[in-house]
């Protein structure tokens, strides 16, 4: 299979690539890649693809979303957290669907927040249920037998500078995360949140 795997670099991305390594032909994408993406920015998104060409698969490991306490996220947070990783990921979707082979797939990202709540969560929480109930709906409408998942994982053992805000949250390796994502790949699945708490 050839497989995207957007923000390769990140905690989630590396994990991912380095479960497709060797079985796989994994095509790494960002902003400091050739071709470059900015997954904010559909542009770049439709000039990527074009030059990426066919694939079978496109793995999304993106997302920003503010960190604030709930009475200092102001509306430009809420629209910060979903360009970052809502209408990024439903971009992907959108404009990547025509470059996937038949029966081909795309895994977006989400999170435990859009299920469990922590101090400062709010706009991560509206990004991550949002994404979860796009995913639902929409892989009941994609073409050609194309499949559509979203990873959403706890905290990662690797990520230290996050665990702090998640009290009470056991750390899941990077390495049993990917195994998620190489489900959503590999596998039949279709509409389905794979939750890893």
């Amino acid at each position: 299979m050839k497989i995207i795997v957007i923000g390769a670099s990140g905690h989630v991305g590396s994990a991912v690539v380095g479960a497709f390594q060797g079985r796989h032909e994994v095509v790494t994408a960002s902003r400091s890649t050739e071709p470059p993406l900015d997954v904010t920015d559909p542009e770049s998104m439709a000039g990527f693809f074009t030059a990426i060409g066919q694939v079978d698969a496109i793995v999304s490991c993106v997302g920003s979303v503010p960190f604030k306490p709930l009475g200092e996220l102001g509306r430009d947070d809420y629209v910060a957290a979903f360009t970052g990783k809502v209408l990024s990921q439903l971009d992907l979707v959108r404009l990547g669907t025509p470059y996937l082979r038949d029966g081909g797939s795309i895994t977006l990202t989400t999170g435990i927040l859009a299920r469990e709540p922590i101090l400062t969560g709010a706009a991560a929480a509206m990004a991550n249920g949002a994404v979860e109930s796009f995913v639902i709906s929409a892989a009941t409408e994609l073409p050609r037998g194309i499949r559509l998942n979203t990873v959403s994982p706890t905290v990662l053992l690797e990520a230290t500078g996050y665990h702090s805000s998640f009290p009470g949250f056991v750390p899941v390796a990077g390495a049993i995360v990917a195994q998620s994502y190489a489900k959503s790949v590999e596998g039949t699945q279709t509409g389905r949140i794979f939750r890893i708490d």
